[in-house]
């Protein structure tokens, strides 16, 4: 199940929750640390020296537990650091040659401004050419605003205990990539949040068992309406995205000035010149419009016809990209399923504002454009995307990384998420659908990341969707 991102003092009542069942602070205070020790150990090669920096709270505990379970197959040092100064002193001799710093200096309790010696040492810890991995929280980050209390540690990751802290979403530059790490030794989480984190696990028994019987036409046709003159790509990009998903068939409806390079590019998706007039086909279980259609010389007429689907048309539709500036805002056909897929500068000129208002309350940005465009599901990406709708939860995804920033990423996320969508057994739960797309695009991204440095989204469309 997907986890809530939850406040500090929600976590203080988890935390107490779980004493009051009888659950052991020591005891929990082992398991994160042979948690964190199990994911040190996939992330550094054997031959790697870790050094492990605890403060005198619980955030030093976890990390010293960490470095007790490490420490028997691999070079761990610890450092305990109760004075900064003499600790800045301590942390230069003992960095020499390390290759991955441990940040247990300070947890989620800090709340307050740290004080020159502290800031200094912390300084001189980001100064380290070592990546540095944060446990729980960056030291001299309030988990719970995200604010920098005087200064903080830029770390690479952090693995958040338990779940997620509210703050901790709100300070990426500091927080690098956040991962959660649940098996902790505490009770059930008895919080809640409008914000959810998704898990892997949340998607055991996906993609959903075909039956042996099966024919092409059990699993659904996507008609894709992309592709104008300069943006060609796009089409192909999203018409491979779509196979990945396997829906029965796919076929890319292409304007004139496009059809040859785009049919040339495509060989189990189906290239069909499009006319104004001409309707989706007969079996059609899906439609997605607007990856390449850019073109300035894009006729009108093309435009409210991408409209007219999304005002009327009975099956799922998804707008992407250049289409999500032709929607108007208004009601959409009841119990007609809308997603629209906007990264922050969409979302911005659909909201009539910037992409940094967007960004300042993502997932208020998420609530309005929902309710703006008919109560439609919004993937709105980014780092850490948010899937939701105008009301019930949004979900966060964590899979994905930088490199998911190339020209084409989005019309491969699209063709896939509306290549599942078109298929009757994924719409039965569409939200888990589009989820689950959001997290197989990243997921995908992270694989390719560990194992070359100069992937391309050509790569990205060989492996997505893989397990």
């Amino acid at each position: 199940m997907p986890i809530p991102v939850i406040s500090v003092s929600q976590m203080r009542e988890w935390e107490e929750t779980s004493w009051a069942a009888g659950r052991k602070a020591g005891r929990v205070i082992d398991e994160v640390g042979r948690a964190i020790a199990r994911r040190l150990e996939r992330l550094a090669t054997p031959c790697e020296k870790i050094l492990f920096l605890a403060g005198k709270g619980h955030n030093g505990d976890d990390a010293r537990a960490a470095c007790r379970h490490l420490g028997r197959k691999r070079d761990a040092l610890l450092l305990n650091i109760v004075d900064p100064v003499k600790g800045a002193g301590q942390f230069l001799k003992a960095n020499r040659g390390a290759d991955w710093i441990i940040d247990g200096l300070f947890g989620i309790g800090l709340n307050r401004p740290l004080d020159a010696d502290w800031r200094k040492l912390i300084q001189t810890v980001n100064a380290a050419s070592a990546p540095i991995l944060a446990i729980d929280v960056p030291s001299g980050l309030n988990a719970g605003t995200g604010r920098v209390e005087g200064e903080a540690v830029v770390a690479e990751r952090t693995f958040a205990i338990a779940a997620p802290k509210d703050g901790l979403l709100k300070a990426p530059k500091w927080v690098g990539r956040l991962e959660v790490l649940t098996d902790v030794g505490l009770v059930a989480c008895p919080c809640s949040s409008r914000l959810l984190w998704t898990l892997e696990d949340d998607f055991a028994g996906l993609p959903p068992r075909r039956p042996v019987e099966s024919n092409k036409g059990s699993f659904g046709h996507l008609a894709i309406y992309a592709g104008s003159l300069g943006y060609h790509g796009a089409a192909v990009l999203a018409g491979r995205g779509a196979l990945r998903a396997r829906p029965g068939l796919v076929t890319v409806f292409a304007q004139e000035t496009v059809y040859a390079p785009i049919a040339a590019q495509c060989q189990a998706v189906m290239v069909h010149p499009w006319r104004v007039r001409q309707p989706p086909p007969k079996n059609c279980g899906a439609i997605l419009f607007g990856p390449g259609l850019a073109s300035p010389a894009l006729p009108n007429s093309v435009k409210k016809k991408m409209l007219s689907f999304w005002r009327e048309a009975p099956l799922p539709v998804i707008a992407d990209a250049s289409g999500l500036d032709w929607l108007r805002p208004g009601p959409t056909p009841p119990g007609a399923l809308r997603v629209i897929t906007p990264h922050p500068g969409e979302a911005g000129r659909m909201l009539d504002c910037s992409a940094a208002d967007v960004q300042k309350d993502r997932a208020r940005a998420l609530r309005e454009l929902s309710e703006r465009f008919g109560g439609c599901h919004v993937v709105l990406k980014g780092h850490q995307t948010l899937v939701g709708r105008s009301v019930g939860p949004i979900f966060v995804n964590g899979s994905g990384n930088p490199f998911l920033a190339q020209g084409g990423s989005g019309d491969l996320l699209a063709g896939y998420l509306a290549g599942l969508l078109a298929q009757p057994d994924w719409q039965k739960d569409a939200l888990t659908a589009i989820r689950y797309a959001v997290w197989q695009h990243g997921a995908a991204a992270d694989r390719l990341s560990e194992s070359r440095a100069n992937w391309t989204v050509e790569d990205l469309s060989r492996h997505l969707g893989e397990k």
